[in-house]
C-alpha cells in the first residue's frame, strides 16, 4: 500500500491517508479481511505523527470502512459492498454535476445538456 502525502495540500494530513485508503478500498486494491499497516508503522512509512495516522484509522472505522480488533490490527471490512456502490454512487453524481454547473454556465439548455449526454453514452457504449 502506497500513500503520497503532501505538504502542499489544503487537506489536512489525516484526510489525505484517509481519502487514499477510502479509494483503495474503493477500488478493490485494498480487499475485505485485508490487514492494513499498524498505526506505528503507517506514521513512520510517511513520517508522520501516529496521533495523524490514528485520527485517519478512526475516521475510516467510523465511516465503515476498516475494523480493528484489539491486538491484532486494522482490516479491511467486510460487508461494505453497498457501503462501496453508495460511495461511487456519490462520485459519479458529483461528476455529472460538476458538468451540469459547466454548461449551464456557457448557456446551455436542459436539451442541449440531454442531448449532450446521451451523445457520449453512445460514444461509451462502443467498444
Amino acid at each position: 500500500m502506497e500513500l503520497i502525502i503532501s505538504n502542499s495540500s489544503s487537506a489536512p494530513i489525516y484526510e489525505q491517508i484517509t481519502s487514499q485508503i477510502k479509494g483503495l478500498i474503493l477500488t478493490g486494491e485494498l480487499t475485505q479481511g485485508e490487514q492494513l499497516p499498524s498505526i506505528r508503522a503507517l506514521a513512520n512509512s510517511l513520517r508522520v505523527s501516529a496521533i495523524t495516522t490514528k485520527r485517519a484509522y478512526a475516521d475510516l472505522e467510523a465511516a465503515g470502512f476498516i475494523e480493528t480488533v484489539q491486538g491484532k490490527g486494522s482490516f479491511v471490512a467486510g460487508g461494505n459492498a453497498e457501503l462501496i456502490r453508495e460511495e461511487q454512487l456519490r462520485h459519479v453524481e458529483g461528476y455529472l454535476g460538476q458538468a451540469i454547473d459547466a454548461g449551464r454556465s456557457l448557456g446551455l439548455t436542459d436539451a442541449e445538456l440531454t442531448e449532450m449526454f446521451e451523445l457520449a453514452l453512445e460514444e461509451g457504449a462502443q467498444p
